[in-house]
């Protein structure tokens, strides 16, 4: 099997991101409501002061993997916490060890950091991501639900 490289992503990997982020917006059905641009990515990502950074996954110089993340400053601890906001993974590349890879590399990062955790939501109807995250050792938050506040236009 081919090696996996993870690594940030460049302006160089901004059309495969893209790809990957709407095929992810497809699977999880907000296909309808995605308006982010490539623009948006090197504006947002690559900028002077980027808001987010995105781990990708290369099999073959092939992208194939996407772990979209930022962080959330400290508050009681002193610590920050990383948000892993979208972790996709082509159905191609699915059973390689992709996302596994792309999860310890945010592992190191976040631990490079001094952050205490890394945080994230899954579809309640998503079981093969929920057994994925579990056997990275990821378990369900017992003490907190998620809760939304929707701001319409």
């Amino acid at each position: 099997m081919a090696a996996i490289m993870v690594r940030p992503f460049g302006r160089q990997d901004v059309g495969a991101v893209h790809a990957l982020m709407r095929a992810l917006a497809i699977f999880e059905g907000y296909d309808d409501k995605f308006r982010l641009t490539e623009a948006d990515l090197v504006e947002h990502g690559l900028g002077p002061s980027p808001r987010f950074g995105v781990l990708v996954a290369e099999r073959e110089n092939v992208i194939v993997g996407i772990a979209v993340h930022y962080i959330i400053p400290w508050t009681y601890d002193l610590k920050p916490v990383v948000w892993l906001k979208e972790l996709y993974v082509t159905e191609a590349a699915r059973g390689m060890a992709v996302g596994h890879a792309l999860v310890e590399q945010l592992r190191q990062y976040v631990a490079g950091i001094g952050a205490s955790a890394i945080k994230w939501t899954v579809l309640k109807s998503n079981m093969p991501a929920k057994a994925f995250y579990r056997s990275l050792g990821g378990r369900p938050d017992e003490i907190w639900e998620s809760w939304q506040l929707k701001i319409d236009p």
